[in-house]
């Protein structure tokens, strides 16, 4: 059965070419639930697609500012968990996420497997997505044991990615890690990765600028993951660098269309 937030999804790539999407961290060691909420407002005001929600640590009050972002904006809020701590009732759909290049079986299908019932109970719209970490990784490669890609090494994210798609996932997601400035998913990766993979890639980790994101969907991303960008600059600017950033994104997509 094809949920909404997924058709969501589909449909505005088919028109669009590409899209962005706004990852916040509810983790109260940095930031209050009030300036997760003004951050996704700003967000949306930018053009962003969706709102992400989640990190790799665990110390988010999930249901509080799960709750307040979807009743502040009205485009999809999507839960990125990190850990069995990152699931609410309160979003629209969640990354269903397999962190495949992990050396621990708990990140895999471990947690997976222990947050399924409860996903099942809630009645959440589960989205399958194959989580594959390219160097440096940073926290999200630390805390899921991750034997990440080496950058000049695209063919094993093919590898991976194809894997990923045959095992029956909707999305792959090449992760940088966040704060990777300067060292995002390299253009060669997402090109060799996209000419042979039929299912959409995210990318994200290190895209902090026009030229990052839009040589991102010119090597053949379909969805770009902005986070530490929004929690350094948006407040401040008001959200007119995200806003700019989020143009040229739609200009490099729509050639494809």
């Amino acid at each position: 059965m094809t949920g909404k937030v997924w058709s969501y999804i589909t449909d505005k790539l088919e028109r669009e070419g590409a899209l962005h999407m706004s990852l916040l961290d509810p983790d109260p060691l940095k930031m209050t639930t009030e300036r997760v909420v003004e951050l996704a407002k700003l967000a949306e005001a930018a053009g962003s697609d969706a709102i992400m929600i989640g990190g790799s640590t665990a110390f988010g009050i999930i249901d509080e500012s799960v709750k307040a972002i979807t009743e502040a904006v009205e485009i999809p809020a999507i839960l990125f968990p990190g850990n069995l701590t990152g699931v609410s009732k309160h979003a629209d759909a969640m990354f269903f996420m397999s962190l495949l290049n992990s050396t621990n079986p708990y990140w895999i299908i471990g947690a997976q497997a222990l947050a399924a019932a409860n996903v099942r109970i809630i009645g959440i719209e589960a989205i399958p997505m194959a989580y594959l970490l390219v160097a440096p990784g940073k926290t999200a490669a630390w805390v899921g044991d991750a034997k990440v890609f080496p950058r000049e090494k695209p063919k094993i994210a093919l590898m991976y990615a194809l894997a990923a798609e045959l095992l029956g996932f909707k999305l792959v997601y090449l992760e940088a890690g966040s704060g990777a400035e300067g060292n995002g998913v390299p253009p060669e990766m997402i090109t060799t990765v996209s000419q042979y993979v039929d299912i959409p890639l995210i990318v994200g980790g290190g895209f902090n600028d026009s030229k990052s994101v839009t040589n991102a969907v010119n090597a053949g991303a379909s969805i770009v993951v902005q986070g530490t960008y929004l929690e350094k600059n948006v407040l401040e600017d008001k959200g007119a660098g995200l806003k700019d950033i989020v143009k040229a994104l739609k200009k490099a997509g729509a050639k494809r269309v």
